[in-house]
C-alpha cells in the first residue's frame, strides 16, 4: 500500500483510496479524537509517530485502544512523505532522542532497519500475545534480524491481481469471467504475454494491452525469491536470472506493442484509466480504490480482477518500538494490538489495507469482502491466496534504488523511446551503479 514511488508515499495512496471497498464500515462518526485532551490524571501518554494517512487513527483504532485501556493516552504525529519521515527516523535513533514511543517504517526500509537499528528496538516477538503462527512467513521475515529478534510487526500488505477491463476483453474475443481470465496466463508470465498477443491480434490499434511495461516488470520481479540481493546481503540483480527475465519479459510487451506506454503515477496514467487506454494491469488490494477514483462511474462494472500469474506483493509497513521510548513496556502492548488479526481485519474494512496477518483472513470483515465498483469480486478471498503464495524475499537496504532505476532509467527508454532491452538495461546499470558508489 506505500509505494508510490516518487510522488507520493504509498500511505498517500490510501488517502487517495479511501473509499476503495463497497460495502465497508464507515470512518468513525466525529466525537473525541486520538490524542484530544479528554483524558485526566494520571494517564499515560503513548506518542505514534508515522507517514501521510497512515490508516490507525483513521480507522478509529486509537479511539478504541483508549476506550479499553482507560488509563492510556494517544498522540500521533506524522510527515506526508516517507522520504522526509524515514531520514528523521534515522536520525532520531542515532542520537536516541526525539522518538515516539510507537514508529512506522515503510517496507522498502524496513532491510535497513533490522540490519542497522535491530540494537535500538525492542524484541516484539516476546511481547505477550504476539503469535508467529498469526502472521504471513514472508512479512514475519522481513521484520526479524538474522539473529531471530522480530523488531518490526507487519502492519499491511499489497498482493497483487491482475485488474482488466472486461468490455476490452470482450471485444477482443477472450473470456469475462475472473476464474476463466486468470486460468489464461495460470502460473506462468509468459502465458500473460502470450494472452497480450492474443488480445491485440483482435482488439486491434488504440486499445493497449498493460498500462507500461514498467509495471509489468515489477511484478514479475516481485514474485522472485531473490531479486536484488542474495542471503548474505550482496547485491546480485545484475547476475540473477529472475531479474534479467523479468527486465527482457516487459521489454517484449512494449517490443510487441502491448503497452500504453505510461508512467505509473502520472496525470496521463491517470487518465489512461478514464479513457479506457489499457485492458490490464498488475494490481494490489490497495490499487482497487485508485481505479476507482480515477475511472470515475463509467468504469464500473467495466472493471474486475483476476489471479495473477504468480503471487507477488507490493507495499506494506511495520511498526517497531524504539528502546529509547518513555514508555517501551505500554508501546509494545499498543504496537502488538493495532497489529494483530482482528485489528489488522478492522482496518481492512475501514481503509483498505490488506492484513499482513494470515489469521484475520478467516474473518468476515476480510473473508466476506466483496467490491461492487469490480463487479462484486470477492477480494478478501483472492487477495488472501496471493498472500499466502508471496514467496519469502531477500529485501535490501537499496532495493527501492535499484527498482526505481531499472524502471525509471532502463525500462521507460525501452517504453517510450524505442531502444532495445540491452540498451535500456546498459542504462539502469549505469545508474544504479553511480547511486550505490559502485
Amino acid at each position: 500500500m506505500r509505494a508510490r514511488r516518487n510522488l507520493v508515499t504509498a500511505a498517500g495512496v490510501v488517502a487517495a483510496t479511501a473509499l476503495l471497498l463497497a460495502g465497508c464500515a464507515q470512518d468513525p462518526d466525529d466525537g473525541p479524537k486520538a490524542g484530544s485532551p479528554s483524558g485526566g490524571s494520571g494517564q499515560t501518554t503513548l506518542t505514534v509517530g508515522v507517514f501521510g494517512a497512515f490508516g490507525l487513527q483513521e480507522a478509529g483504532l486509537y479511539d478504541e485502544y483508549m476506550a479499553q485501556n482507560p488509563g492510556i493516552r494517544i498522540e500521533q504525529t506524522s510527515i506526508e512523505r516517507n522520504e522526509n519521515y524515514y531520514p528523521q527516523l534515522l536520525t532520531h535513533l542515532g542520537s536516541g532522542s526525539g522518538l515516539a514511543d510507537v514508529q512506522a517504517v515503510e517496507v522498502n526500509n524496513i532491510a535497513e532497519i533490522t540490519a542497522t537499528q535491530a540494537g535500538k528496538l525492542l524484541d516484539l516477538g516476546k511481547v505477550a500475545g504476539v503469535d508467529k503462527a498469526s502472521y504471513l512467513p514472508w512479512k514475519w521475515a522481513q521484520g526479524t534480524t538474522k539473529g531471530g529478534a522480530t523488531v518490526g510487526l507487519g502492519t499491511d500488505i499489497g498482493p497483487q491481481g491482475i485488474c482488466y477491463r472486461k468490455d476490452l476483453f470482450a471485444a477482443a474475443g477472450l473470456p469475462t469471467d475472473r476464474e476463466a481470465v486468470g486460468a489464461l496466463w495460470d502460473g506462468d508470465w509468459n502465458k500473460y504475454l502470450e494472452t497480450g498477443r492474443a488480445y491485440k491480434a483482435k482488439a486491434g490499434d488504440g486499445k493497449a494491452f498493460v498500462d507500461s511495461a514498467s509495471g509489468v516488470m515489477a511484478a514479475v520481479t516481485a514474485s522472485s525469491a531473490q531479486r536484488f540481493y542474495d542471503e548474505r546481503g550482496e547485491v546480485v540483480y545484475k547476475t540473477n536470472p529472475a531479474v534479467r527475465g523479468a527486465f527482457d519479459l516487459a521489454a517484449s510487451f512494449a517490443g510487441d506493442g502491448l503497452s500504453a506506454k505510461l508512467q505509473q503515477f502520472t496525470p496521463t496514467w491517470d487518465q489512461g484509466f478514464a479513457n479506457g487506454t489499457f485492458a490490464t494491469i498488475s494490481c494490489p488490494a490497495w490499487m482497487l480504490g485508485y481505479i476507482q477514483d480515477k475511472a470515475g462511474p463509467a468504469g464500473k462494472d467495466k472493471w474486475d480482477v483476476a489471479r495473477a500469474p504468480k503471487p507477488s506483493n507490493w507495499g506494506g509497513s511495520f511498526l517497531v518500538v524504539p528502546k529509547a521510548g518513555k514508555h517501551t513496556e505500554e508501546a509494545a502492548k499498543l504496537a502488538a494490538w493495532l497489529t494483530a488479526p482482528a485489528q489488522q481485519a478492522k482496518l481492512f474494512e475501514k481503509r483498505g489495507s490488506f492484513p499482513s496477518a494470515s489469521a484475520a483472513y478467516g474473518l468476515p470483515a476480510v473473508a466476506g469482502a466483496q467490491h461492487a465498483y469490480f463487479g462484486g469480486a470477492p477480494i478478501g478471498e483472492i487477495f488472501a491466496r496471493a498472500a499466502e503464495g508471496v514467496p519469502v524475499t531477500v529485501i535490501g537496504p537499496k532495493d527501492l534504488v535499484i527498482a526505481q532505476n531499472l524502471a525509471d532509467i532502463g525500462m521507460l527508454q525501452v517504453d517510450q523511446k524505442g531502444r532495445s532491452a540491452q540498451e535500456g538495461w546498459d542504462a539502469a546499470v549505469k545508474a544504479i551503479d553511480n547511486a550505490l558508489d559502485r
